[in-house]
């Protein structure tokens, strides 16, 4: 009898692996867990925790991938170069939009074309944001986030000096700035300027194109001397050495623009979205509101700051790094991880939905999008950034001409560009 049970007991197996057999092809392999190694730089904490609230979703979604998150806390391109050429690169990491183009030129990353699907909604990207990172035809990277410059202004400033609205124009600008730089103890030390300026070409890109300039032509070259460059560049000189109404950061001994404002060193600053959450959490006192850059020579300008999520070209498991990618970039992912506010959502749907185009601290980054210069100069962005840097600051402190300042900056940047080439 126990033998005729044990006989029935192997039949029953036999029969439900052939049932089995039916439903699974015959290369089926039970799958396991994949790990995917995310990398990104630091940023706040609050931030960071939202970045682990999103991802810990994703995998509740794919239990079957597991995602590893490291932060490079220094030097993150540096690092990220070093293990790509030593093949131990992340599989997914961030890339800004200033890297991208040396970056996508160096065959190291996965183009992203043959994974998108109709479903993505590719057309639901700002087009200005995804143009970053494309490269010969071909799509490197997804906007994760991106923010424009708009105007800060101190709307109890406004109020003391008898201003109601925003300056529309660059010269508005300059007469607001100059009312609003105050010497309340009469004693010849400014106590607040009118507006707070920063020297880095990151700010100032969108000044050189107003006049029809460029920061680097079509081969990569540096263009700072030209003579329609130097003119947005003569406005932001003119206005601190001939107006005395604009200060730098280490005038009012701050480290940002934000800071700067934050701490009413300064009645207005243009800066970023990031600026927003940074100056209600630390000086929640202050009465601000934004609105658009103001005009220069009757254009409409900005910058475009932006970061991409991008694949190792070497990654192991291309399927799986795709699949945390199109989360963070979808709709569900980014709406979550947009939604604070600490970022603005590159797709228009998202956007929409959170209301930020009718946002009153926020509509002003979004509608400058359309028409924002995305910021990248070329593969060679340590060459242009850092010589354009130095010799404008010292243009700015009446230590040589602003034109020979900028041939200066142009000559050395060029320089370097052909040794490299």
């Amino acid at each position: 009898m126990l033998k005729f049970l044990g006989l029935v007991f192997i039949a029953i197996a036999i029969l439900l692996v052939g049932c089995q057999s039916l439903l699974l092809p015959s290369s089926f392999t039970a799958p396991g867990l994949v790990t995917i190694k995310l990398s990104g730089w630091g940023s706040s904490p609050t931030e960071q925790k939202l970045l682990q609230e999103v991802l810990k979703d994703f995998e509740a979604q794919h239990p079957l991938i597991k995602v590893r998150y490291e932060v490079i806390p220094d030097q993150y391109m540096d690092v990220i170069k070093t293990r790509l050429i030593g093949e131990a690169a992340p599989d997914v990491f961030y890339l800004d939009v200033l890297e991208a183009p040396f970056l996508m030129s160096q065959n190291v990353l996965e183009p992203l074309d043959a994974y998108l699907t109709p479903q993505f909604d590719l057309d639901d990207f700002e087009k200005t944001l995804l143009e970053s990172f494309k490269y010969e035809n071909h799509i490197y990277g997804l906007p994760k986030d991106f923010s424009t410059l708009a105007l800060f202004y101190n709307t109890k400033a406004f109020t003391t000096t008898g201003l109601t609205s925003p300056p529309f124009t660059w010269d508005e600008l300059r007469t607001y700035s100059q009312k609003l730089t105050v010497d309340r103890n009469q004693d010849g030390r400014i106590d607040q300027y009118g507006f707070g300026e920063i020297p880095e070409l990151a700010r100032q890109a969108y000044k050189i194109k107003a006049f029809g300039g460029q920061t680097v032509d079509k081969n990569g070259y540096a263009t700072f001397a030209d003579p329609v460059s130097l003119q947005g560049l003569q406005l932001v000189v003119d206005q601190y050495q001939k107006d005395r109404s604009s200060a730098q950061k280490s005038d009012v001994g701050t480290n940002s623009g934000s800071e700067m404002f934050g701490q009413s060193k300064v009645a207005m600053v243009i800066e970023g979205n990031w600026a927003i959450p940074y100056l209600r959490e630390t000086f929640p006192q202050l009465e601000f509101a934004t609105s658009e850059v103001p005009r220069i020579n009757h254009q409409k300008g900005t910058m475009l700051f932006t970061v991409a999520y991008v694949m190792n070209k070497q990654a192991e498991h291309k399927a799986e790094a795709w699949e945390l990618i199109s989360y963070l970039t979808g709709k569900e992912g980014m709406e979550k991880w947009t939604r604070s506010g600490f970022a603005l959502p590159t797709r228009k749907s998202v956007a929409q939905k959170l209301g930020y185009d009718q946002d009153p601290l926020r509509s002003a980054f979004v509608a400058g999008v359309d028409y924002a210069t995305p910021w990248q100069v070329g593969k060679y962005a340590a060459a242009i950034t850092n010589n354009f840097d130095n010799q404008f600051v010292s243009a700015m402190l009446k230590q040589q001409p602003l034109q020979q300042a900028m041939l200066r900056a142009e000559e050395a940047a060029n320089k370097q560009i052909k040794a490299m080439n």
